[in-house]
């Protein structure tokens, strides 16, 4: 046991020594992990996106933002965001809603560009917001999810001057070239202008 002493006072000298070599700067900053991001929207929860799935940018100084886009995550509120978590998935959107209370995440900052709408010239211009649930499944569109969904895009559509209508808030079906359907005939879109015009 005596024995053991020396040796593991030697191995933290050299430990120590091996750091001290290490230039400051290079060093990780304790702070940037004890400080998680707030989101853009202040009702949301931060919860990132992988930096390998959306494009950092200086909205709305390098791409003017006009459009809100409305998505269905075909997928479940966790399992969404594991997606936009994982870097070899390359896809995220700003927002992702859950479908039993209306819960916010921001995955993206709304400076950035999240990989959403297939579209590179509609992505600039956008803010995407998943919904939790499956187009054929309008069981998932919940009065909550309505709710906090409609807060969320007047938000928006209040930051940046965007007309509170259906010709700026669209669905991913209406980007031209897509091949997805979302949100699906069951989304009550007249419901839905509604309550963004009275939130």
């Amino acid at each position: 046991m005596d024995r053991a002493a020396p040796r593991l006072s030697r191995r933290r000298l050299l430990k120590g020594a091996a750091l001290a070599a290490v230039p400051y700067a290079l060093l990780p900053d304790p702070r940037a992990s004890a400080q998680p991001q707030s989101a853009d929207y202040p009702p949301a929860e931060w919860r990132p996106a992988s930096t390998a799935n959306y494009t950092v940018s200086d909205r709305p100084g390098t791409y003017a933002i006009d459009r809100v886009i409305i998505h269905v995550t075909q997928e479940t509120y966790s399992d969404a965001l594991a997606i936009f978590a994982d870097p070899q998935k390359k896809v995220s959107a700003h927002y992702v809603i859950r479908s039993a209370d209306g819960h916010v995440a921001q995955c993206v900052r709304e400076a950035d560009i999240a990989w959403h709408a297939g579209s590179w010239g509609y992505n600039t211009r956008s803010v995407g917001i998943e919904h939790e649930g499956w187009v054929d499944r309008p069981e998932y569109f919940t009065d909550a999810l309505y709710q906090q969904s409609a807060r969320l895009t007047a938000a928006v559509c209040a930051k940046y001057g965007i007309p509170r209508d259906r010709e700026h808030i669209i669905g991913h079906y209406q980007v031209p070239g897509t091949d997805h359907t979302d949100p699906g005939p069951e989304w009550d879109w007249v419901r839905y202008i509604r309550m963004v015009n009275f939130s």
